[in-house]
């Protein structure tokens, strides 16, 4: 009797469309963090190259912060309007070239230029992002860990941008951080190619004005704080004036708007302000903290880019590997411990790197202040997701979501705005600024995080 010899296939299996398209997005959100955290290292070599102040390196940077922002109001709206898959792709395409244009920016002017275009893109991308992955994931265990594998991966771009900032600086200056993004792009559009992920248009409103507004807002804002760093106190009071007009304009035109870029029954509620507050607090100290630093470590330090880039690890490393515990703590007891303890971490941090770098301590106590900042910045922002939610009226959990991501970036701008124009003053100023925002939201979230303005009693919302 013989056996018949199965034949052993040796071609590579093919993977899933939904996997590959799952990959790609996530490589996407990877890149669009990527941007926000690689510039920091290249600061010293851009402000030499482009002969630019403080100034010049806060608008480098905060002009990707404010389009980023204001957008996200409404993009999660556009992405539903016109097709989760089309606005992703299109946001991606957009920021592969415009990433090219600009690592050939001629000057400062140029560069911001592009920087905000580069922040629009990120708009389109991350609610799209999250809308498509519903779609290929419907079944909620399924999507739980697709967005897992999302989280994951785009992530690990916190906790790379330094090192590979600091690395690709080394090698071919500043320019060089953002030709990174170009094969990362170019990878995003193949995995995402195909029907596989194709998602309806739908029949959502968008107040464009309003959301032109609430960007001018922010913008000229800003503008007033990075004026006052430099000490131009003419131009301060006039991007000031023009500011508190913006925001009297943006008001009127949100009462008068059938569709608010501002969801204004979340607004109304105690604990999400609170949420919100404390969000917008840890990416100032977090963003501020990548603005700031890299310019004492290497002007003071004497630190060179990838030396910097290596001196961020015991920020980025809790990233990577915390938030899985988080979630973890978050299931067990809640949200509300983890957000205040990472907010105390958070001030913590500031007073210790402040202290370092007013002693001119050596490195050891600037890697335990950031240390301390990682941690409570890897407690805090998982938690704050599902305080925040959890705080929200019924069915706003969507609304929500997107208003504390633009919370978020918005308190990035401000981070950097502030802190950088404090750092004339003295870094450890600055950084005690930092402190002092965490400290200010963890008072405010600890005195109203337990109390509803509606009065609800349900165990499952409480903070």
């Amino acid at each position: 009797m013989s056996l018949a010899r199965t034949p052993i296939s040796t071609a590579p299996r093919r993977i899933p469309a939904r996997t590959r398209c799952l990959i790609g997005i996530s490589l996407g959100y990877f890149m669009v963090l990527l941007d926000m955290t690689v510039l920091s290292v290249a600061e010293p070599d851009l402000a030499s190259s482009l002969h630019t102040s403080v100034a010049g390196l806060q608008w480098a940077t905060t002009g990707y912060t404010v389009a980023f922002a204001a957008l996200l109001l409404s993009a999660g709206a556009v992405a539903d309007r016109y097709g989760a898959h089309r606005v992703l792709r299109s946001g991606i395409t957009v920021f592969t070239l415009v990433s090219l244009l600009s690592a050939a920016a001629p000057d400062l002017k140029s560069l911001v230029a592009l920087r905000v275009v580069l922040g629009m893109a990120a708009a389109a991308c991350v609610p799209a992002s999250l809308a498509v992955i519903a779609r290929l994931y419907p079944q909620p265990a399924e999507r739980a860990r697709a967005l897992s594998v999302w989280a994951a991966i785009s992530g690990a771009a916190v906790a790379a941008g330094p090192i590979a900032g600091g690395a690709l600086v080394d090698a071919a200056g500043w320019r060089s951080i953002f030709l990174v993004n170009v094969p990362i792009g170019l990878a995003v559009l193949a995995l995402t190619a195909g029907r596989t992920m194709v998602c309806p248009r739908g029949e959502s409103r968008i107040s464009w004005l309003s959301q032109l507004a609430a960007a001018v807002v922010l913008a000229l804002f800003t503008d007033a704080v990075v004026a006052a760093g430099a000490r131009g106190w003419i131009h301060t009071l006039c991007s000031s004036a023009a500011a508190a007009l913006s925001v009297i304009v943006f008001v009127a035109l949100e009462r008068r708007s059938p569709v608010p870029v501002l969801n204004r029954a979340l607004l109304r509620e105690d604990r999400v302000r609170a949420g919100l507050l404390a969000g917008a607090a840890v990416n100032f100290a977090l963003t501020g903290g990548l603005f700031v630093l890299p310019l004492v470590l290497q002007q003071r330090y004497g630190f060179g880019p990838l030396e910097t880039g290596l001196a961020f690890l015991p920020l980025t490393l809790p990233f990577a590997v915390n938030p899985p515990f988080t979630g973890r703590m978050v299931a067990r007891v809640g949200p509300r411990r983890p957000v205040l303890g990472g907010l105390a971490l958070l001030a913590a941090g500031g007073v210790v790197l402040a202290a370092a770098v007013h002693a001119a301590g050596g490195y050891p106590f600037i890697a335990a202040g950031l240390l301390m900042t990682g941690l409570g910045v890897s407690y805090a922002l998982p938690a704050l997701v599902a305080a925040v939610v959890g705080a929200a009226p019924e069915g706003t959990a969507g609304s929500v979501g997107g208003l504390l991501n633009a919370v978020r970036q918005a308190g990035a701008t401000l981070g950097v705005a502030v802190m950088g124009a404090v750092i004339t003053y003295g870094a450890d100023r600055a950084l005690l600024a930092s402190a002092a925002a965490c400290a200010t939201a963890l008072v405010v979230f600890a005195r109203t995080g337990g109390r509803g303005t509606r009065g609800r009693q349900d165990p499952d919302k409480r903070l």
